[in-house]
């Protein structure tokens, strides 16, 4: 008889709740300042009452994107990060949406309104409007441009966070200096909610990361391979408390501001062992982390996200992992045999060349503690392997996998580039794996 860990089930669905409760609030946030105007009496015509309502709406879109973006742990681990950081970018895209509508619903109430879109003789809170509209489309190209332009992470950080901010900050000046809404009693008290809730966020994000931030101090480097490297620390106080599978932010200085990167928590979650963290060391941020020498101190946010088998009370788990999307796989292994779980687990990881599959003399030991299937993919093979030659692709899923009438019984995660986990999912989905058991995280190479 299989046996699930041990408040497996009760956490699934404390997580649910949580999940649940999230939504309702954000639906609240969403829709309640425009379900107030409609309750002001007051509307000159149908343009101008559509005016306010995609206004409204624009706002609320902004700050709910704002605080999804804000690094919740509650929400992270409710909701998963693929799922927050897929809404926030919905939620940008939306509130451009609303936006292009509530300058075309103004200068159809009032064609002479079009002169308003002029910088010159336009007056201030139009200008504000302007200046609102555009960083929003700034924050927009840089998410749609992340992943086609090249440049570093913490430049494009910065330019996202201060677009971000200034189109915040533009839109309650532009709001202000129209007056009307701010004036009234609801709508007033509503806005005032907004623009509290966005400093919250705001406020949590950056000075109350200092707060939640811990220090470590490095014990070793060990290289992994040519390219990858483990990073092991140790707590100056109280350590994590993290599932096997979740990730933190990592940074080298303990000051607002800091360039500070993600990665995944790649060690047993087991009280009293050092904390690792395994990564490519070729990015600039990489290669300062496999230079660290033994005592300097790394401060760690964490942690975040729900990919982890300690939510989730199936009979088993696929594992489909590519390059260093193999940490969190390691993490929840190694969690798992040490608790000497008996259920069914497979680990699928690809790779283009032998030398990039790491952690091989501890996944045999792995495999001999647990009920462990590892099957090695690699693409440019050498003579001799023993191992698959080719892809990760719907062809060898179905052979490693088990028979369509037991496939709904398993977990399934998968981790990687975005063009692997993309190609991965969907071999799942055409197999026949639900979408329930289905849990994703992705990488940038970049």
């Amino acid at each position: 008889m299989r046996t699930l860990p041990p408040g497996s089930v009760a956490a699934a669905h404390a997580s649910a709740r949580v999940a649940r409760g999230w939504v309702v609030g954000f639906a609240l946030v969403l829709v309640g300042p425009a379900g107030l105007r409609l309750l002001v009496a007051d509307t000159p015509s149908v343009f101008a009452l559509l005016v306010d309502l995609t206004g409204l709406l624009a706002v609320s879109t902004m700050v709910c994107a704002l605080v999804l973006s804000s690094r919740l742990r509650a929400l992270s681990r409710a909701a998963g990060l693929t799922a927050v950081m897929s809404s926030h970018r919905f939620l940008g895209i939306l509130t451009v949406a609303l936006v292009l509508a509530h300058v075309a619903f103004v200068v159809a109430d009032q064609p002479a309104n079009v002169a308003l879109l002029g910088w010159v003789d336009a007056p201030a809170r139009a200008r504000a409007g302007t200046g609102a509209a555009l960083a929003l489309a700034g924050v927009v190209a840089l998410g749609v441009l992340r992943r086609t332009v090249r440049h570093r992470y913490e430049n494009w950080r910065v330019a996202h966070l201060a677009l971000g901010v200034a189109a915040l900050g533009l839109t309650a000046l532009h709001i202000w200096l129209i007056g009307q809404l701010v004036h009234d009693a609801l709508l007033g008290w509503a806005l005032a909610g907004l623009a509290g809730l966005a400093l919250g966020a705001l406020a949590y994000r950056f000075p109350g990361a200092a707060l939640r931030t811990s220090e470590y101090v490095v014990r070793a480097v060990r290289p992994e391979s040519a390219t990858v490297c483990t990073v092991v620390l140790d707590p100056r106080g109280r350590p994590l408390q993290f599932a096997p599978g979740q990730f933190a932010w990592f940074r080298l200085e303990n000051r607002l501001g800091a360039e500070e990167h993600p990665f995944t928590i790649a060690s047993a979650a087991v009280a009293g062992r050092s904390t690792e963290i395994t990564l490519t060391s070729t990015g600039d941020f990489g290669a300062l982390l496999r230079g660290l020498s033994p005592g300097t101190s790394v401060w760690v946010d964490g942690p975040y996200g729900d990919f982890t088998v300690d939510l989730r009370p199936a009979a088993g788990a696929a594992m489909i992992a590519a390059g260093v999307g193999i940490t969190p796989m390691m993490s929840m292994l190694r969690t798992l045999a040490h608790r000497h779980d008996r259920r069914p687990f497979v680990l699928v990881r690809g790779a283009r060349e032998v030398d990039e599959l790491i952690f091989a003399d501890e996944l045999a030991d792995i495999a001999g503690r647990l009920d462990l299937t590892v099957v090695d993919v690699v693409r440019r093979a050498p003579p001799g392997w023993p191992g698959v030659t080719g892809d990760v692709d719907g062809a060898l899923l179905h052979a490693v996998l088990p028979d369509p009438h037991q496939l709904h019984q398993l977990d399934y995660y998968v981790c990687g580039p975005p063009g692997f986990v993309d190609g991965v999912v969907r071999d799942l989905a055409a197999l026949g794996v639900p979408d329930r058991c289905l849990h994703v995280e992705q990488f940038d190479p970049k």
